[in-house]
């Protein structure tokens, strides 16, 4: 990661976020994020635009037009930008904060990321249930494990020990697990009533759904303080 907060581009003012070239005078895949002025990989930030109303408003698909400026993907940084009105310096002029922004950037990110498990359903590659779950991790590793918000401990953890004895026989790191959503969201995403254990074995699928969960975890505990088993999860899993 490379910090420019101290190199000859004035950080506040002349810098443009969404024209960022490398020294060859490429595009590059990076953007300068507004609140801490350190130049970071695009997958790892929220971007965002003015809507008709000045408004600032979340691109997660980062598609929208005009000018945009770049957040790193976590709650401080958002935090930072809103309090030292960083947004109105990326602007360049003075904008509309409206009121719980990163509570609006956390629905599009899960929006996002269901979506993502919804794809994968259809395309065939998301494993859901807990027999069909159990088994899959006893043949192979899995890459996430899915585990609805108000699920069972007791289930969660049998597939839990099965995946990591995988993981340890192969040398292979954890599967992450993504348990920030309610067994209803989840079922909604795959269009049953309910689902409480899923998992994703490597593929597309996973990779894709790999940058979406970074920026993810930057607003919300992948393994919940809820769950009385976190403290198992979090020394069986790659990431919290």
């Amino acid at each position: 990661m490379q910090d420019v907060r101290h190199s000859n581009i004035d950080t506040e003012a002349d810098f443009n976020p969404e024209s960022f070239e490398d020294k060859r005078g490429h595009k590059g895949r990076e953007r300068r994020c507004i609140a801490s002025g350190t130049v970071m990989d695009m997958a790892d930030m929220v971007r965002f635009v003015r809507d008709p109303d000045n408004r600032v408003t979340p691109d997660i698909n980062q598609k929208l037009p005009g000018r945009g400026v770049w957040v790193s993907s976590d709650i401080m940084s958002l935090d930072k930008a809103i309090k030292t009105k960083a947004f109105d310096r990326g602007f360049k002029s003075q904008v509309i904060i409206p009121d719980n922004l990163d509570g609006l950037v956390l629905v599009l990110l899960k929006k996002r990321v269901l979506g993502l498990i919804s794809m994968a359903m259809k395309a065939g590659h998301l494993t859901v249930g807990f027999d069909q779950v159990k088994s899959l991790a006893q043949m192979i590793p899995l890459t996430y494990r899915i585990e609805a918000l108000d699920g069972s401990e007791d289930g969660r953890g049998k597939i839990r020990v099965l995946s990591k004895a995988m993981s340890h026989e192969l040398g292979i790191p954890m599967a992450q697990v993504i348990g920030c959503f309610r067994s209803d969201e989840l079922g909604q995403a795959i269009g049953r009533g309910n689902m409480v254990h899923g998992a994703l074995k490597a593929g597309g699928f996973s990779r894709s759904l790999a940058p979406e969960i970074t920026r993810l975890k930057g607003f919300v505990q992948l393994i919940p303080d809820a769950w009385p088993d976190r403290g198992h999860e979090l020394h069986s899993t790659k990431s919290s």
